[in-house]
């Protein structure tokens, strides 16, 4: 495949999958810079094309598997707040009543070691997910350059 292709494509292509490092500086910019230069290019050279896709495809599927752990962990960090306002940690058990109003969690069967583990999980899981994004985009930034068809791993096509 390195015969039929440019040197101007291998290098475009390679600055669309190092361009996902831009949200380190820009808000969304692992999105937009990307697909602002796959757009611009993408009817000209297929091999732009094809590598924008998986990029775009990689970014759009480590965002979804983030939301998904944020979403399993939540109920358990929910769990642990009653334990804080309880009087525990924050002390606030003096302002527990308000006019005769009682605000009364009984999160006695919650503990705090069995909040800690999922939310422990979920983290390592968030760390490996951003692991694995600079990883691969390195790889694929390294292999496109020269000239190789590269695949992203646990990827979603949402863009064929």
């Amino acid at each position: 495949m390195t015969e039929t292709l440019t040197k101007h494509e291998r290098n475009l292509s390679a600055i669309i999958h190092a361009s996902t490092f831009s949200r380190f500086v820009i808000p969304f910019g692992n999105f937009f810079i990307p697909l602002v230069l796959w757009l611009a290019n993408r009817n000209e050279y297929t091999y732009v094309d094809y590598n924008g896709k998986q990029v775009l495809n990689f970014q759009i599927s480590l965002l979804l598997y983030s939301v998904v752990l944020g979403m399993i962990t939540v109920p358990f960090l929910l769990g642990f707040l009653p334990n804080i306002f309880e009087g525990g940690i924050l002390n606030l058990r003096d302002f527990n009543e308000f006019n005769n109003i009682s605000f009364h969690w009984d999160s006695d069967w919650l503990s705090l070691g069995r909040m800690l583990w999922p939310i422990g999980i979920a983290g390592m899981l968030q760390f490996s997910l951003f692991i694995i994004n600079i990883v691969y985009t390195i790889l694929g930034t390294i292999r496109t350059n020269e000239g190789e068809a590269f695949r992203y791993p646990i990827t979603i096509k949402f863009i064929k």
